[in-house]
């Protein structure tokens, strides 16, 4: 079998009603394997609001608003209407893209039709809880994730250390990567643009600390906020551009009143965002890959980052930028200064993030993942059984 022989059934709990760096993933993916001439059905919750068009078949689920962060939604179940679609479409192989009660329910259903799965890890869901003070919850949440990946035959991170962690976690036996891509027309130092930078209120010579990303608690606002003040108190000269929207950003901006906020941007605005910066500043320690890190490296920027997975299989230490202790703020801070007072020494890590992120083209990485579907269908029809686990 090759590709054209392929009936994929895609589950995901956001597939286009928030855009985040995942479900762009999944529907760039969705794209290669039409191309490649698969038939695909993707299952997900809906809203008349859409963040944008969906890429491919898009089936409505019921679901219901997480409390207190109403602009995500759960699905919680696969009703008749779903089932009659699945049986009518009949897939040959299911993904699974979150752990969601939707989820589980289509792991089991397709182990009832004695399918093959895949699952895709796109977060550290584990993590969520010491954001809100639940920190005590990790270990019940890690063992559900654990329940949940050891039922599928295989799994794909985005990372080789995301892969890592997942195999000392005991989540599967069969760890594979489906890392990310990079569009280089967009990504790129080309698209550095002073003269949008002065019209945003940032001279020339100031060095730009950006962050990228959803303005949610769970990207290390916080740190990310602490540091910004410590770099404030040395007095060292430097301002702040924010490029995104999220429920968390009056809290940021009231702590970063000199910053200056974008909001949502995308395509090639984007592009010049990221461009436009001169360091990019990631303290997330909740990311798989860490999308913002590879397209910041594209345009020639050092990151300064949290030692965690998906950063530091992108990073290397002191050469692309700098990986820190997660949480530790006065390292978080010496680093920022070092390319602040530097800019010899930004130019030199940013010329090496970009020669590191020229190894991320998208249908070499969408491959690899269609790749894997091929490797598990044909080990479902040789009667190879999974191993759910590398330790007992």
């Amino acid at each position: 079998m090759d590709a054209t022989g392929l009936r994929v059934a895609l589950f995901s709990g956001n597939y286009n009603y928030v855009r985040d760096g995942a479900n762009q993933a999944l529907n760039r993916f969705v794209g290669y394997l039409i191309r490649q001439g698969a038939q695909v059905r993707v299952y997900s919750p809906t809203t008349d609001t859409p963040a944008f068009e969906p890429t491919g078949d898009l089936v409505s689920t019921p679901s219901f608003p997480v409390p207190g962060r109403k602009e995500y939604r759960v699905p919680y179940r696969m009703s008749l209407r779903v089932r009659r679609d699945l049986a009518a479409f009949r897939p040959n192989l299911v993904h699974l893209s979150s752990p969601d009660p939707l989820g589980h329910r289509a792991l089991s259903w397709a182990r009832a039709h004695r399918l093959p799965t895949v699952a895709s890890v796109h977060t550290r869901f584990e993590t969520y809880p010491r954001y809100y003070g639940l920190a005590f919850l990790e270990p019940l949440i890690e063992s559900m994730l654990r329940r949940f990946y050891r039922r599928c035959d295989a799994i794909v991170a985005p990372s080789e250390s995301m892969a890592q962690l997942l195999r000392e976690q005991r989540m599967s036996y069969d760890v594979g990567i489906w890392t990310r891509g990079i569009d280089r027309d967009i990504f790129n130092p080309g698209r550095r643009d002073l003269a949008w930078r002065r019209a945003a209120g940032i001279a020339d010579d100031v060095p730009t600390i950006g962050f990228i990303g959803r303005l949610v608690m769970e990207k290390g606002l916080d740190v990310f906020s602490d540091t910004i003040d410590q770099l404030t108190t040395r007095q060292v000269p430097h301002k702040v551009l924010v490029v995104g929207e999220g429920p968390a950003r009056d809290w940021f901006q009231h702590r970063l009143p000199g910053a200056i906020f974008t909001g949502f941007q995308q395509g090639h605005d984007l592009g010049r965002a990221v461009a436009s910066m001169d360091m990019l500043f990631n303290p997330s320690v909740t990311e798989t890959f860490g999308n913002v890190t590879l397209e910041a490296m594209a345009c020639g920027l050092p990151t300064v980052a949290a030692r965690a997975t998906g950063s530091e299989s992108l990073l290397t230490d002191r050469l692309t930028g700098r990986l820190i202790r997660p949480g530790a703020i006065g390292a978080f801070t010496d680093a920022l200064q070092d390319y602040c007072d530097d800019p010899a020494l930004r130019a030199q890590a940013g010329a090496a993030a970009q020669a590191r992120a020229e190894h991320n083209g998208w249908d070499q990485v969408n491959q690899a993942l269609v790749d894997t579907y091929l490797r598990v269908i044909r080990h479902r029809e040789q009667g190879i059984v999974a191993r759910s686990s590398p330790v007992p």
